[in-house]
């Protein structure tokens, strides 16, 4: 299994960024996806899951209402939607797939495969 995220860049608080994750491997729909980020000198933060069918979501509480995740098993893609982005959403994020199709975890432990991380800065 790969994965391949994409899309971070700068953005202005406010504004909206879409990231993709590009997997390869096993049938994708059998993989709950998830994305997490990191900031310098925290610790990697659970952001927004997906379950394999794309009918069940999950999220952080620090990105409720403003980030929305979402799949096309057809192309093997995850994305995540941030919109009313914030300096404090400013990070390396991170995609990641679980082999666990119908459970979303919080935890980065249960995740198997990672992808390499994009980066996120939102300027005040």
């Amino acid at each position: 299994v790969q994965l391949q995220a994409s899309g971070g860049g700068l953005v202005q608080a406010g504004g909206s960024l879409r990231l993709s994750c590009a997997y390869s491997g096993r049938t994708f729909s059998n993989y709950v996806m998830g994305w997490f980020r990191q900031a310098p000198g925290k610790d990697r933060e659970f952001v927004a899951g997906i379950t394999g069918s794309g009918g069940t979501t999950s999220y952080g509480d620090s990105v409720k209402g403003r980030f929305t995740v979402s799949r096309d098993n057809a192309k093997n893609t995850v994305y995540l939607q941030m919109d009313s982005l914030k300096p404090e959403d400013t990070a390396v994020y991170y995609c990641a797939a679980d082999r666990n199709y119908y459970v979303i975890s919080r935890y980065s432990v249960y995740y198997n495969y990672w992808g390499q991380g994009t980066q996120v800065t939102v300027s005040s």
